[in-house]
């Protein structure tokens, strides 16, 4: 999950395109080479044609991209709601209890929250479960299809019964189960973002452009200048390739890649700001030495 920028976000983002960006250096090389030794010289295509092409493909990679961002986004801010509603959860549950008696309950919604976190980052990028949230779901017999869902009933029965128990109003209890509401709709919207799959014959349609437009873009240069003509084939279809795939890379923002929403990181945040509002005590908070860590 990206955290911070770093040289390796490069490296990593032109190990994507390596292979696309060799075939277009030996396509451009060999075409320059050919275009004035045989027959392909022969061979114009009117500049403005490839103009057009180029017009067209640069419009449907502008809404690509648009739209990537779109939702890497709206699952960037899900998450920074996570952060908030996880903070006002436990500052509810501390100042709404009794002060004699919250403790107890305290620690198990504190526990409970901290493990939401984890499971449904783990959940949404489709790896196993740490051996964090296999310790919990073990001690406390937890068993689901979709367990970080079942965690918040297990919040909103929890909430049931100290209610009853310490006699808590309405209101307060309105509270509370407003900011769990709050915290499932969360989840849903994660879901609906790692669920919605981009229109797969959109993308094999720009990607059949950008080669179109490759093609004949040799045959639309001027042939007085062969290497001039060879740079510019390399550097407009790498650049065209390089937006393409920034778009491929931010689309899908839960797929356990380091340019995904800093899902761990904000975990760990989330983490250390409940055992602050638990114990009322400074915590360090986590550093990573990478541009992105996988929990």
């Amino acid at each position: 999950m990206l955290v911070k920028n770093n040289k390796d976000s490069i490296i990593y983002f032109f190990r994507s395109i390596w292979l696309d960006i060799t075939a277009i250096v030996i396509y451009a090389v060999l075409i320059g080479t050919l275009d004035h030794v045989t027959i392909l010289r022969q061979i114009a295509i009117p500049l403005p044609i490839t103009g057009i092409m180029g017009t067209i493909v640069a419009l449907l990679l502008a809404f690509r991209t648009a739209q990537s961002y779109e939702r890497w986004w709206e699952a960037r801010k899900v998450w920074g709601e996570i952060v908030n509603d996880s903070r006002t959860l436990l500052r509810q549950i501390k100042q709404f209890l009794p002060e004699l008696e919250y403790q107890r309950e305290l620690k198990e919604f504190a526990q409970r929250q901290t493990i939401w976190c984890y499971a449904l980052s783990e959940s949404l990028r489709k790896i196993p479960f740490s051996e964090k949230v296999l310790h919990y779901l073990e001690q406390h017999k937890i068993t689901a299809n979709n367990i970080p869902a079942e965690l918040l009933n297990r919040h909103a029965d929890q909430l049931a019964l100290i209610c009853k128990t310490y006699q808590i109003n309405d209101n307060k209890q309105v509270q509370i189960d407003t900011t769990i509401a709050r915290l499932n709709d969360a989840m849903g919207k994660c879901e609906r973002i790692k669920n919605t799959v981009f229109p797969k014959s959109y993308s094999l349609l720009i990607h059949f452009l950008i080669y179109v437009l490759i093609s004949i873009l040799p045959f639309g240069l001027e042939d007085n200048f062969p290497i001039l003509e060879i740079f510019l084939t390399i550097v407009v279809a790498s650049m065209l390739i390089g937006v393409e795939k920034t778009a491929i890379i931010m689309q899908d923002p839960f797929e356990n890649s380091p340019t995904d929403v800093p899902m761990s990181a904000l975990s760990s945040v989330i983490e250390n700001n409940i055992k602050e509002i638990c114990s009322d005590t400074a915590i360090p908070p986590l550093a990573p030495d990478n541009y992105y860590y996988i929990n």
